[in-house]
């Protein structure tokens, strides 16, 4: 009997009643979505996918909850992150009861979550086509732009002469918005495809090629001092203590152009390119499908948050000294 005390004793120090808000917050919106009726006029208001969605994040919460009595490292992520998703459920309970409950906005600018939801279930297998047809798009742009902005910043970065040919140049060309290219880039490519490149490439060129001859330039001369007496070559001098010592500015360049690189691609897809979550968006809202605007926006979103993610993973396993100055 004891034992039996200590262990429960025990279950109940474990426990924070944080890990149970989302869960919470998950039981009022699934409740307010049963027990509150679909306005009358609301359209497509037999629709139940917010509410299979809002059960399927339940179940994940309470799991998650119990792991957390068990595990401390579980309890401690989900306990500090717990207000944002008990928040987070809240703040979509609060829009599903002003589209679909209440009424209280226009229904086609404004649909209901379950609307939204369909959308995915209904068009699943052509928005991951879209998603695809803009991932590699993205990719050629940002290998095109990388290539040619860490050759040019280190040209820029170790060459006087290059530096005073060249720098200006960029000085001028640099700060133009890529998406102001866009009409001259439909001109002088054949497809349109080559165009959006082209200003994917473009953005990503003039943020690393300045990082990266930042970068450069800022290594300590008494690093080549010292390698130069033990007779290093200039060659060696760049390629084994410059553009090592660089690395921290060229990956912060990476991010500022993976960033700047995402407008370019929608304004390319929306403008020029026939494929893409971009054109998608946009013929959706040419045709008014507002349900479908806001899945592409979410697709979007999510997959611009993914792959800066996996950037910062890779470059805190390549720059491990560096992990965690800058956060993502």
């Amino acid at each position: 009997m004891a034992e039996e005390l200590k262990d429960k004793q025990d279950i109940r120090i474990r426990f924070d009643y944080r890990t149970a808000l989302p869960s919470l917050a998950l039981v009022i919106t699934l409740l307010t979505e049963i027990l509150i009726p679909n306005h009358p006029e609301a359209k497509y208001r037999e629709l139940t996918n917010f509410r299979s969605v809002v059960l399927f994040f339940l179940a994940v919460s309470l799991i998650t909850l119990i792991l957390g009595i068990f595990n401390r490292k579980v309890r401690e992520k989900y306990t500090y992150r717990s207000w944002f998703f008990g928040g987070f459920t809240i703040f979509f309970n609060i829009v599903n009861l002003i589209t679909v409950k209440l009424l209280l906005l226009p229904q086609i600018y404004f649909p209901s979550p379950n609307r939204i939801l369909k959308v995915f279930s209904d068009e699943y297998a052509f928005l991951l086509k879209c998603l695809g047809s803009t991932f590699f798009l993205l990719i050629e742009g940002l290998l095109a732009g990388c290539i040619i902005g860490i050759i040019t910043g280190i040209l820029v970065g170790w060459s006087k002469g290059c530096n005073y040919w060249i720098y200006p140049v960029i000085r001028i060309l640099g700060p133009i918005p890529a998406s102001t290219w866009l009409p001259l880039a439909l001109v002088v490519f054949a497809k349109s495809r080559q165009a959006a490149i082209f200003l994917i490439a473009f953005g990503v060129w003039f943020q690393l090629t300045i990082l990266t001859s930042s970068g450069i330039q800022s290594v300590k001369k008494s690093y080549f001092e010292v390698s130069s007496t033990l007779g290093a070559t200039n060659l060696q001098n760049l390629f084994r203590i410059a553009i090592p010592d660089s690395l921290p500015s060229i990956f912060l360049g990476f991010f500022n152009a993976t960033t700047s690189s995402f407008v370019a691609l929608m304004t390319a897809e929306m403008m020029g390119v026939k494929a893409g979550i971009g054109w998608y968006i946009n013929w959706q809202k040419e045709i008014m499908s507002y349900p479908n605007v806001y899945a592409g926006l979410i697709i979007i979103a999510v997959f611009c948050y993914l792959f800066i993610t996996i950037q910062f993973k890779i470059r805190d396993r390549l720059l491990g000294w560096q992990k965690g100055v800058i956060k993502w």
